[in-house]
């Protein structure tokens, strides 16, 4: 076992975003020390974690010199893009050697929204091929490791992200979301996760073509805090249509909330015991401060499971067949990794049911929200079991195997990207042997202030476990 952590006596210290955009404001230090300090950071934790893409260091530093950022609330704070979102200047590589090293000509239209918070990007972080698993693990390349213990999965997709901000190399970076891709990392490395409604954000560049979008873009972050103004700020610069409006939360509101509590795999099968002790242990804090829980299982059919996988496989195929034209033009399907394949296979054998999946994965949103209308929260894991071991999710593993495993470990967070509700993982409790345990919370479109408002109040109640200690 080996534990990673880069925070040392440095300008960043052991402040969050927030802390340092402050710290900046205030003529502590400037944008340029910040960026060289996360640099030396990440350089001495990078030969440990494997959780950078792509190094854009000399661009970073240069706009920090100059100070060229936007007045956002994180303005000058160092950070990180996930390599499958379109930054000019660097390839958009999507975590697979089919992809070519090619620049990107421009931003999408997330990048500018994320940039008006005022981070600067110093480059790109990892991420399984095509974000279509749940570890940050690859078939041609060292696999993005857990810094709380580099045996461990940092989970994913937004792997090389969480471990980045994690092992304190970064007070923040951006991270997406399509099946748990946000919230499984930041379960798997101790931080917070929070997966926007659908359209609270603007659309990725992927989502906006897909039939139902299930992806969201954020953020992963050390301090409830630093997601809240993170939130903000994406408000300020384009603000959800249609959508209650979301500005600053600072703090709880005291309010008592009606909490449903999942315990239950829509799989089958049960919690393992540690997750299963974290989950109580958190229902009785929530209890002593006044919230009122009641126990339901997931109100939607069983048939859902398969519906997603079979849009799931959908999604694969789509790259295999089409990569092209969806990725890049000079996309090399030989270089694909077993597990799209498997994956894209699994498609073909079932592209019938595609019109019944859509449907049906309607039918289980408008199920979903119904719960969410009858509860003000509802509660569950992050994750079925604590974080694996690398390996065991292995993409160069037998496809049967390894997609068994996923389906029985992956079993919460899928729901919320069909439906569009807004989750966030809270580190809120810890294994044994010291691995982070993830907490899981969701709310009705829109809403995301309650959980920001809960996630404060545990925040205080149970202070999330550092790194550094």
């Amino acid at each position: 076992m080996t534990k990673v952590s880069a925070f040392t006596d440095d300008c960043l210290g052991e402040l969050d975003a927030v802390g340092v955009a402050r710290a900046i404001r205030a003529g502590d230090f400037s944008p340029e020390e910040a960026a060289r300090a996360a640099l030396a950071r990440i350089d001495a934790v990078e030969p440990q974690l494997s959780a950078v893409a792509q190094d854009d260091r000399e661009r970073g530093l240069a706009r920090a010199a100059a100070g060229e950022f936007p007045d956002g609330s994180l303005r000058g704070v160092p950070a990180m893009i996930k390599n499958n979102t379109h930054f000019a200047g660097i390839p958009t590589q999507h975590g697979s050697a089919a992809v070519p090293p090619r620049p990107a000509e421009h931003n999408e239209k997330f990048t500018d929204q994320l940039l008006a918070s005022g981070i600067n990007l110093l480059g790109a972080t990892t991420l399984p091929a095509f974000g279509l698993t749940a570890t940050t693990e690859f078939v041609d390349r060292p696999p993005t490791r857990n810094p709380w213990n580099t045996d461990y999965s940092a989970g994913a997709s937004s792997g090389g992200s969480a471990a980045l901000v994690a092992a304190g190399a970064l007070p923040i970076a951006h991270a997406n979301d399509g099946g748990g891709s946000i919230r499984i990392p930041a379960a798997c490395c101790g931080l917070v996760g929070f997966k926007p409604s659908r359209d609270r954000v603007i659309a990725s560049a992927e989502g906006e073509s897909l039939p139902i979008d299930l992806i969201s873009n954020g953020v992963v972050t050390r301090s409830v805090r630093d997601t809240a103004y993170f939130l903000a700020d994406t408000q300020r610069y384009a603000p959800a249509a249609k959508m209650p409006e979301l500005g600053l939360v600072e703090g709880p509101s005291g309010r008592r909330l009606r909490i449903a509590l999942i315990s239950e795999p829509i799989t089958g099968g049960l919690l393992d015991p540690e997750t299963s002790i974290a989950l109580e242990s958190v229902a009785e804090l929530l209890a002593a401060q006044g919230h009122m829980i009641d126990r339901v299982p997931l109100p939607v059919e069983r048939s859902y499971v398969q519906q997603f996988t079979d849009y799931w496989a959908l999604l694969a195929f789509s790259i295999d067949h089409f990569g092209k034209r969806v990725i890049d033009k000079g996309f090399d399907r030989s270089q694909l990794d077993a597990f799209t394949r498997g994956l894209s296979k699994k498609f073909v054998k079932r592209f019938w049911a595609t019109p019944g999946v859509l449907l049906g994965l309607r039918k289980s949103t408008a199920q979903f929200r119904e719960l969410c209308r009858d509860f003000d929260v509802v509660y569950s894991p992050t994750l079925s079991h604590t974080t694996p071991k690398l390996g065991y999710l292995d993409p160069a593993g037998d496809f049967d195997e390894i997609f068994e495993r996923l389906m029985q470990y992956v079993t919460f967070t899928p729901a919320n990207n069909t439906s569009g509700t807004p989750a966030v993982s809270l580190p809120l409790a810890q294994t044994r042997d010291g691995l982070p345990i993830g907490l899981h919370f969701c709310a009705d479109v829109g809403n995301e202030q309650t959980l920001l408002e809960l996630a404060y109040q545990l925040e205080a109640e149970r202070p999330f476990a550092r790194i550094q200690d």
